[in-house]
């Protein structure tokens, strides 16, 4: 619901920005074409927005746009003891608060702030009241404090807060709990209230358990859901089925995955052609199974994605359907809606159909394997294997390069993945953490895939329909300007960058410039943060990472729901191309997905990383006192981050520098006023590991003696 207010809110003020006189409540629903079984969000939202002082009800319930606003709508996104921070919508740096000023907000609170002026703290203000009550429960660590056990947030709430000793039951020192914010009505103090216990925090796959807790991610399905899935696995394939689709199970079609991946969406197979090639993206019928209006489809839509941590997989749909009935097996029949694109030799797509089809897989493909077939090592056991589909898999590898070199020189970003790869033991526990390698087999597919993608994009441009398309935005000017003083400190050449106007090329240019050198990597990561985040919509404003004009998400409906729901699209338009039916029955429904998906998506991902970090620390905490080489990836006020080649991350204070005293200068680089010894970002640094907590994800180092010897010149520089 707070999302389709958002949305409904934003709408509004386009329309009243537009309006030069008051409009009446009703009038405005007509301007916008409000059904009226919408009329009690329409309500709300206008309430709202008045509450936030961005628009003015008069007595005659007459609205008007507020151009003199003062007031600006803000989140709590930290609070300390005597302070708090608070972020604007919109964006534009976080303001401190004082507790005197704070209106009995708490974090996660949405306020309503004034009075925002420059202060010897930076910039403060005030808040002038709460619009709407946050979340009041999150998860934590117990610990015990002087005579007091107290709960650690993993919020960020600077300082621990007292439990409720009535609420503590069998809780112990350590524990990773679930506990409820609440105010002492005695002294109006913070305090936490248990309500749940997950294990012993020390253990990452307890504090994903809290994880899961804290991100409202739902572990199991209810049973009519599972039923629905049983059924729906059973249906064998009828004649009448067949006859309405392509068949395709004669085609030299195999699927490409991790070897421990069970839930096999997409199958690929290529020919080549007098004029290229012929692409075969053969697609999981999701559809088929999951039907509109079911209990999986409604349980599918309150999920929008699989969640995928280190030990386990959240699914989005039940197993019967993700690993089974869905799954393209090799060897076994499956339904498929398969996207048949014809490329010319330069990789441009000359022609594409989209077809319900029958396939069977010839052979279940494994990265690992298909990467030793490309650079020549494969076994003879490997090569038998693939035989049946050798000629098309190596139709897909000539197929990828040519799409690969024109996505190159169309300016796409090759940026450095952060990814770790985790190996758990049989307990669960991480006991090695390398960086996550990407082959030709993973490049290849991509390249696949992002074709299917673009095809169906390009169809539903075409038709006009109501689509959910995968969006990119161009990076926001202030962003920019921020990465080219990062890169001018580095000394990397963004001569070709222009702030207001960024072209997808500029930005390769830059990796491009970067690379072979020790900065390759943070260049790669602070050009991703530069960029705005991809998102669902129902306008194709195109793809600026791929630099692309169409784009969706069509090849992975097991796992997200957008693919499942443009299948379902595509699907009407391939039986019936009744795009009348399709505009009324379909509008409504593309809005609420693409909104839905990526609140759903951003979700997933938080709590992606944020497990992540744990099992990190978990590995590290196997190695308390090592010293290791690491390369600084990131400088502080208060010290700098170092990367070591395991992938793990960790914090070195610069008050752990003996006989130093380090000054930051605000950019990349931290400078010895004793000295002159600087540091910066690419340059090594070796360290001692001194302390990793599971629960928080966090990691401290200290530098060994001596390491400051090789602390100098910034080695980004050297070519």
């Amino acid at each position: 619901m707070k999302f389709q207010i958002e949305a409904m809110k934003e709408k509004i003020m386009d329309a009243l920005q537009q309006e030069s006189k008051p409009i009446s409540a009703q009038d405005l629903m007509n301007q916008l074409g409000v059904p009226p079984e919408e009329r009690r969000l329409f309500d709300v939202s206008v309430g709202r927005l008045d509450n936030e002082e961005k628009i003015q009800v008069n007595n005659k319930k007459m609205i008007t746009f507020n151009h003199n606003r003062q007031s600006v709508t803000a989140t709590v996104v930290s609070q300390s003891k005597g302070f708090a921070f608070v972020r604007p919508e919109g964006g534009g740096g976080d303001l401190f608060v004082h507790y005197s000023n704070l209106q009995d907000a708490m974090i996660q609170d949405v306020v309503l702030i004034k009075d925002i002026e420059e202060t010897p703290r930076g910039i403060s203000a005030k808040v002038d009241r709460v619009l709407e009550r946050g979340e009041r429960t999150c998860s934590g660590k117990v610990v015990f404090n002087e005579g007091y056990y107290e709960f650690v947030a993993d919020l960020p709430i600077r300082y621990n807060l007292q439990i409720d000793r009535s609420t503590m039951g069998g809780v112990k020192e350590g524990d990773k709990v679930f506990a409820k914010i609440d105010r002492n009505p005695r002294n109006g103090k913070l305090i936490a209230r248990i309500q749940k216990v997950f294990g012993k925090a020390n253990v990452a796959r307890i504090c994903t358990d809290a994880i899961l807790e804290q991100n409202n991610i739902a572990t199991e399905f209810p049973q009519e859901v599972l039923d629905e899935a049983q059924k729906a696995a059973k249906q064998k394939i009828t004649q009448e089925e067949r006859d309405k689709r392509l068949d395709l199970t004669d085609w030299p079609i195999l699927t490409i995955d991790s070897a421990d991946a069970k839930d096999l969406d997409d199958a690929v197979s290529v020919e080549r052609t007098l004029g290229g090639y012929r692409l075969g993206v053969h697609i999981a019928d999701v559809s088929h199974y999951v039907t509109e209006g079911s209990a999986i489809d409604e349980e599918a839509q309150k999920r929008g994605t699989s969640v995928y941590f280190p030990d386990r997989v959240v699914p989005m749909l039940p197993t019967a359907l993700s690993n089974d009935a869905c799954s393209l097996n090799a060897g076994e029949e499956k339904l498929t809606f398969s996207a048949l694109i014809d490329l010319d030799s330069y990789g441009e797509i000359t022609g594409y159909q989209f077809k319900k089809s029958i396939i069977i897989s010839k052979v279940r493909g494994v990265y690992a394997e298909v990467n030793e077939i490309a650079a020549g090592t494969a076994s003879h056991e490997i090569l038998e294997k693939y035989a049946p589909v050798m000629d098309s898999l190596l139709a897909a590898k000539e197929l990828a390069d040519v799409l690969k070199e024109k996505s190159r020189k169309s300016g796409t970003m090759e940026i450095e993945s952060s990814e770790s790869k985790f190996i758990l033991n049989e307990d669960g526990i991480c006991i090695d953490l390398q960086p996550r390698q990407t082959g030709v087999a993973e490049e290849l597919i991509e390249q696949l895939m992002i074709t299917a993608n673009q095809a169906a994009a390009k169809l539903a441009a075409e038709k006009a329909i109501p689509f959910v398309y995968r969006i990119h935005e161009k990076p926001d000017p202030d962003k920019v300007e921020a990465l080219c003083n990062l890169l001018g400190a580095l000394r990397v050449s963004f001569a070709g960058i222009r702030k207001e106007k960024p072209k997808t090329a500029q930005f390769a240019e830059v990796l491009n410039a970067a690379k072979d050198t020790p900065c390759h990597k943070i260049v790669s990561h602070q050009i991703l943060r530069t960029m705005e985040k991809a998102r669902y919509a129902t306008d194709p404003v195109g793809h600026f990472g791929l630099a692309l004009a169409d784009y969706c998400h069509f090849t992975s409906p097991i796992r997200r729901y957008p693919d499942t729901a443009i299948h379902r699209i595509l699907s009407v338009l391939e039986e019936t191309n009744d795009i009348k039916y399709i505009n009324s029955h379909f509008s409504k429904f593309v809005g609420k997905v693409a909104a839905d998906c990526s609140r759903l998506e951003v979700r997933a991902m938080s709590a992606e990383r944020t497990s992540d970090d744990c099992y990190v620390a978990e590995y590290m905490t196997q190695h308390i006192g090592e010293e290791f080489d690491g390369i600084i990836c990131g400088v502080t006020q208060r010290g700098v981050f170092v990367e070591l080649e395991s992938s793990a991350e960790g914090f070195v204070a610069v008050d752990t520098f003996e006989g130093a005293d380090f000054q930051f200068d605000g950019v990349i680089t931290q400078v010895d006023q004793l000295s002159g010894t600087t540091m910066t970002i690419g340059q090594p640094l070796r360290i001692q590991v001194v302390a990793a907590d599971v629960s928080t994800g966090r990691i401290d180092f200290m530098p060994v003696y001596g390491s400051l010897s090789a602390i100098g010149t910034p080695i980004a520089s050297e070519k």
